[in-house]
């Protein structure tokens, strides 16, 4: 056989895994008539290009797979909707169930209490006088005893059922006390004694490095700071944060290469990879996001060496087929998409785009180069959809972290293993994966805070459509680009402009704005207009990446004084963003130091900048340029109660300012008591403009907030936030009152002017 002939792509398996996806999406998410409806269509279609083209074998396998895959998922979503568990999930029946842990126990925190949620396989379940043994799947919510429940330990709990939204879901149970009746298989135990040794060898590491070492390694990512998450969502590096193809064949790669050392060669390194492969699993757990995970790696590394994309392409469609044969509902899993479409895109673009580069660049800088920028641009409308941005530093951070991710991982794994045999010698190794750890760390922090490191896309289909067509146009096009330095440079360059010069928004900010309120997320920060390029800052939310943006588009480059009204995070932690490159006067804040960590914080980054944090004088009013502030809280004597962090919102520091004419309350995280206290204190008190208290919780004064009058309430909450905020019963009797509401969540930076007609908004998403 020619080399042409072996490089020619047999586009037969790919074509049985895209029959087996379409077949596993329609028997999903189609109701039973439309979906009987396609199957006839594709049978009849089935024959008529039988009839007219022959290919009868291939289209045979074609609608075998489809209806094998499409059947499996339809009979299965069935089954869970219907068996014994599901039926008395509809009645919200409490039950007795017997079952085994598929999941790690993982904590979340509640609105009202912090719960552990997990999933059992139910083998029995006794309701309604009845005892019905089966094999379904529930989501358990639960206190915290469940989370001291491991992997594979057999247990029987009480408790109620629900419905549950998902087809691989039978009920979600709301769950009492587990008893364990069986404990989990060695294989599990030695899995959790390797999870736990990893993460002891790198807790004496700083927390981010700590918590980011054992995600990489094996998925466990329980101790990831949210902040982190965003960064590395932000530039593209969220697939380091779980177990993933490219974990695999780093791991197995570096056992094969062991293993040739030792001397093993031919079939003896083929059980070396299947024991990688298997121990890997073991390690990150059998759910489908990590079995995925090892059949793309398999592919990967049964694509290396010769005729690469043809073996790869026959190896991704088995792939794809075989996983959905076994687990239909991966079908709609953006995870499995995001995975089969990075692989597809390294098979099939990454070569051709490698040996242009390779035309001008060494052949290992092409290669480093192609890798991330095909799987990014296949992935590119998927990631989109799912979080409505489009990252512009992704092949970038990539790029620069790919050296440390290698070492990261197999450091990481190896000091799990030494460390079940001595402690100190893993945390040698721990050390150096938290050395490398560290550097992706600060990749995705910095690239984060670039002025234009993603912008955002819209999710509706039209939107999708354009970009996918983009993508497509761009991977046809790209080739040619790169060929060569004289347009491959100026293109580089260009992205490098786009990224690190924000795009002005035309007429932002107006010349007649007296207060902005910053869009941080989940958290505070407003600035009052005290001169030209020049704002008392009032809290600086939870990052100082998004505040130091809106900052700097505002044009503030001098801040005379920054309240902190008190010292929670989402109001303290960017206070580093608002000292960046800004002449700052003073730091002033609660006289509550609570919670003490925050405090901490708070006087570290201020002495960072030369300055100390100073107590806000009660009562007085001053003039700060053309602000002018009064203290209205806390009064003085008030002292931090209960336990750490409880008293701090009651203790915000509320002022009354007044600029341009314009009286504005700014109320911090004030509680219902301290409102109360301060509708006793200034009756009659009447303002503009409001700051909602507490990022519209629904716990609020609203007698007092409604008598204030004022013309426009500010809210600042994070998008999709966990904690309800704002409360639709908050708003609706202050925009009944006749105020206007604006919300970070939904108008991103808000203006507030003083224009020829009154007063006047602007927002900016």
């Amino acid at each position: 056989m020619g080399e042409r002939e072996a490089d020619r792509v047999d586009v037969r398996m790919p074509l049985l895994a895209a029959a087996a996806w379409l077949a596993g999406l329609a028997a999903q998410l189609l109701s039973p008539r439309p979906l009987t409806g396609v199957t006839v269509a594709v049978l009849v279609t089935a024959v008529l290009v039988v009839r007219r083209h022959g290919h009868g074998t291939t289209v045979a396998a074609v609608v075998l797979v489809a209806v094998a895959v499409g059947g499996g998922a339809a009979v299965r979503a069935e089954q869970t909707r219907t068996n014994a568990v599901a039926d008395l999930a509809g009645e919200r029946a409490v039950v007795t169930v017997t079952g085994t842990l598929v999941a790690d126990p993982r904590p979340v925190e509640g609105r009202f209490a912090d719960r552990v949620l997990t999933r059992l396989e139910v083998r029995e379940v006794t309701g309604r006088g009845a005892t019905t043994r089966l094999r379904t799947r529930v989501l358990v919510l639960g206190d915290q005893p469940w989370a001291e429940v491991r992997l594979g330990d057999t247990v029987r709990a009480s408790g109620r059922l629900d419905t549950a939204d998902g087809h691989d879901l039978a009920a979600v149970l709301v769950a009492g006390d587990p008893e364990v009746v069986a404990g989990a298989g060695p294989w599990w135990r030695g899995a959790d004694a390797v999870r736990r040794s990893i993460r002891e060898a790198v807790d004496h590491r700083p927390p981010a490095q700590a918590a980011l070492v054992p995600a990489l390694v094996t998925g466990d990512d329980q101790l990831l700071d949210t902040e982190v998450e965003e960064d590395f969502r932000t530039t593209g590096l969220t697939h380091l944060l779980a177990v993933s193809g490219t974990n695999l064949t780093l791991v197995v790669g570096f056992l094969l290469l062991l293993a040739r050392w030792c001397g093993v060669r031919g079939r003896g390194t083929y059980v070396v990879g299947a024991l990688g492969i298997v121990g890997l699993v073991l390690l990150a757990r059998t759910e489908p996001s990590v079995l995925r995970a090892a059949v793309m790696g398999s592919v990967a590394l049964l694509a290396l060496g010769v005729h690469a994309l043809q073996r790869g392409f026959r190896a991704l469609g088995v792939a794809v087929v075989v996983l959905l044969l076994v687990q239909p509902g991966l079908a709609t899993s953006p995870g499995f998409a995001l995975s089969v479409l990075a692989t597809a895109g390294i098979l099939v673009l990454a070569p051709v785009w490698r040996d242009a580069m390779a035309r001008w660049l060494p052949r290992w800088v092409a290669e480093a180069v192609a890798v991330p920028l095909a799987a990014q641009l296949a992935c590119t409308p998927v990631v989109a959809a799912l979080s409505g941005e489009v990252s512009l530093v992704a092949v970038a951070a990539n790029l620069v972290v790919a050296p440390a991710v290698g070492p990261a991982t197999v450091l990481g794994l190896g000091g799990g293993l030494v460390g079940l045999v001595s402690e100190p010698a893993g945390a040698v190794l721990g050390t150096g994966a938290g050395w490398c750890v560290g550097w992706i760390v600060a990749v995705a922090d910095r690239g984060a805070d670039l002025p234009t490191a993603a912008v955002d896309w819209g999710t509706g289909p039209v939107a999708l459509v354009v970009l996918s067509a983009g993508c497509v146009l761009l991977a046809l096009l790209l080739r040619r680009v790169l060929v060569g330095p004289t347009t491959a440079v100026p293109l580089a360059l260009l992205l490098a402009v786009a990224v690190l010069v924000r795009p002005p928004t035309p007429g932002w900010p107006a010349d007649d704005w007296v207060l902005a309120m910053c869009d941080v997320g989940q958290g505070d920060a407003l600035a009052l207009r005290s001169g030209p390029g020049e704002a008392v800052v009032v809290d600086a939310g939870p990052d100082p990446g998004p505040v130091d943006r809106c900052l700097d588009d505002l044009g503030v480059d001098r801040v005379p004084l920054v309240v902190l009204t008190h010292f929670h995070a989402d109001h303290v932690d960017g206070l580093a963003g608002v000292l960046d490159g800004r002449a700052v006067g003073a730091v002033e804040a609660t006289t509550v130091l609570d919670p003490a960590g925050g405090v901490a914080d708070a006087a570290a980054a201020a002495a960072g900048a030369g300055l100390t944090v100073g107590a806000a004088s009660y009562g007085g009013t001053r003039r700060v340029g053309d602000v002018t502030l009064q203290v209205l809280w806390p009064r003085p004597g008030t002292a931090a109660t209960g336990e750490e962090g409880e008293s701090a919102n009651d203790a915000s520091v509320v002022l009354l300012a007044e600029v341009g004419g314009v009286r504005v309350l700014l109320t911090g995280d004030l509680e219902p008591p301290g409102q109360a206290a301060l509708a006793r204190a200034l009756p009659g008190l009447q303002v503009d403009v409001l700051k909602l208290p507490h990022h519209g919780s629904r716990y609020q004064d609203l007698p007092f907030l409604t008598s204030l009058g004022a013309q426009v309430v500010l809210v600042s909450a994070g998008e999709d936030n966990d904690y309800g905020h704002p409360a639709e019963e908050v708003l609706d009797p202050l925009s009944d009152a006749g105020a206007s509401i604006l919300r970070t969540d939904e108008d991103g930076d808000v203006l507030v002017r003083v224009t020829d007609d009154g007063l006047a908004t602007r927002t900016r998403e």
